[in-house]
């Protein structure tokens, strides 16, 4: 069965207080973040739910039925109304679940940036096709593909959700960017206590990409980064950027060396003995060495 974990980011929390012990007048109540953290069988995604005084909005929807039906409850739970949903990356992690959500909120809208909805239609159904037969009554039925983001952004009880990357909402690797909390929801482009996903970054240059993507995080100075992907108790914050920076040179640097994929696994399990997520790097060194299409 897969573990669900979840918690409520105390940044976002000591923030609502100390905001309030400022001043009494305020013109929207201050956000809080819960996040969602699945086991292996999912990838240890996470899902991230922005929560107002009343309203909330869900970041990503999981990757199997069942932790989709977990995240519905803990939605219900929350005694918010869920106003949208916001996919940050094309993989099936991110949105499968988006299918399961919409049961349950079906007037919720699903919105995603141009680069991330052209990237799942595209690729929908060969994901479906691969994972479906593993995931079997886990697997959805009819994926949701997502609606374009509203012309005037995401936005939750007066505060601004911020699409942000390289090339702002469209950039293929975003990230959610909640200045008024000064929290960054990090999606594909943050991880801790994990192996980096690789094989969408195949190039050198769309490796160095990410590598601007995160120091363009770093440069907004967040108080709370939450990672796309973790090991259960792995630190957040900019403690996770790092970490994410520090893999991908360390993983540039031993590709450089390995004659093949074999000595870049074995490389980086030298580097991260006890990172998790392993099939990230079997995978994504394969890829990277050319013994793999991907």
């Amino acid at each position: 069965m897969t573990a669900f974990k979840t918690q409520i980011v105390g940044a976002a929390a000591t923030l609502a207080l100390s905001i309030s012990a400022i001043t009494a007048v305020q013109a929207a109540e201050p956000l809080s973040l819960q996040v969602f953290n699945a086991d292996a069988n999912s990838f240890h995604a996470n899902s991230v739910l922005i929560s107002g005084e009343t309203e909330a909005v869900l970041v990503d929807t999981q990757f199997t039925r069942a932790d989709a039906h977990r995240l519905v409850a803990n939605i219900l739970s929350s005694g918010k109304t869920l106003k949208a949903i916001y996919i940050s990356h094309g993989d099936p992690d991110y949105y499968f679940g988006a299918e399961v959500i919409r049961e349950e909120f079906p007037d919720v809208p699903v919105y995603a940036s141009a680069p991330t909805i052209e990237w799942i239609r595209n690729t929908v159904e060969k994901k479906v096709g691969f994972w479906g037969p593993k995931l079997g009554a886990n697997a959805p039925h009819s994926p949701v593909i997502p609606e374009p983001l509203p012309a005037e952004g995401l936005s939750i009880e007066g505060h601004k959700l911020v699409v942000s990357g390289p090339n702002g909402d469209q950039s293929p690797r975003g990230y959610l960017w909640i200045p008024d909390i000064k929290a960054v929801v990090g999606g594909v482009n943050v991880f801790s206590g994990l192996h980096l996903w690789t094989a969408d970054t195949q190039s050198k240059e769309a490796r160095q990409d990410w590598g601007r993507t995160l120091e363009g995080i770093e440069a907004l100075q967040p108080t709370t980064v939450i990672p796309g992907h973790m090991a259960e108790g792995a630190p957040t914050g900019l403690e996770a950027v790092e970490y994410t920076k520090t893999y991908l040179n360390t993983f540039e640097q031993e590709l450089a060396k390995a004659q093949g994929s074999a000595d870049l696994i074995e490389a980086m399990k030298q580097h991260y003995p006890n990172a998790g997520l392993g099939i990230a790097l079997d995978i994504g060194a394969k890829v990277s060495t050319g013994e793999m299409k991907w």
